[in-house]
């Protein structure tokens, strides 16, 4: 996340602090607004939550561990946040509120459905590639954070499930549940993307950008003509398809073997 510490370097005529780390404002009197000062400090705390939360996990994370990353005293944290908890959720609103922008920038610029999927989750897994403290903490550590923290990160998930929602009729024409899809869409991105985290395979996640957008468009058959106590289809059985990507197709336009197992505990 972007740290508005950069405009408190290079100061003049504080060779006292060569000493303090490069995102620390040099100490005593700088001239800078009181605002500047608690915006730099308070975005400094978020930052070292994400790190703290990543290295240790939330439930080892500690108040201590937090302002020795941000280098603010305890008094200071305090003045910002109640407790660790506070800032967990102040970290995780940031960081998603962030990761929508970045999406809907490279969405908005794209002039069909396909297009803009494409460009969505490409955007989605760049920037939790290029922030893998933030993705720690939203994908993976917000699900030990407890009742609060699920709140937050399903409505996270609802907000970008919506994005496709809107766009669902274009991308897949026989889709009857637009809601369903979208969520189980949603969810099954989110499970590829925490299993890499888990495992410490982050850097692969720019390479799914191609591979999933695929996968959900292979969703393409009604989902009646699978339900049970459906009739058969009059006449014999066709023979097997020797289309690639017809074993892949899925029932009522859900990707559930597509994108992988569904996990509703998968991160944001």
């Amino acid at each position: 996340m972007a740290e508005p510490a950069a405009a408190g370097r290079g100061q003049p005529g504080h060779a006292a602090d060569s000493g303090r780390r490069p995102h620390q404002l040099p100490s005593g009197r700088h001239g800078l607004s009181r605002s500047f000062v608690a915006a730099n400090q308070r975005e400094r705390i978020l930052t070292a939550v994400a790190q703290a939360a990543a290295e240790f996990g939330y439930a080892e994370m500690t108040v201590e561990a937090i302002i020795a990353r941000a280098g603010v005293s305890r008094r200071t944290f305090y003045e910002h946040f109640r407790n660790k908890e506070d800032a967990f959720f102040a970290a995780y609103d940031a960081a998603v509120r962030q990761l929508a922008r970045h999406i809907r920038r490279a969405y908005l610029n794209e002039p069909t459905a396909r297009e803009r999927l494409h460009a969505g989750i490409g955007a989605f897994l760049q920037f939790l590639a290029n922030e893998p403290e933030f993705a720690r903490m939203c994908i993976v550590e917000v699900l030990a954070a407890g009742p609060r923290a699920i709140a937050r990160r399903n409505e996270a998930m609802r907000m970008f499930a919506e994005i496709i929602e809107d766009n669902i009729h274009e991308l897949v024409p026989s889709c009857h549940r637009p809601p369903l899809t979208a969520e189980t869409i949603v969810g099954g991105i989110h499970e590829a993307v925490f299993s890499r985290i888990l495992a410490g395979r982050i850097d692969e996640l720019p390479g799914l950008a191609d591979d999933l957008p695929v996968a959900i468009l292979m969703l393409d058959i009604d989902a009646r003509e699978l339900s049970p106590g459906s009739p058969s289809p009059p006449g014999p059985l066709a023979a097997p398809t020797s289309e690639p990507d017809a074993e892949r197709r899925l029932p009522g336009c859900l990707p559930g073997a597509a994108l992988g197992p569904v996990s509703w505990q998968a991160g944001i």
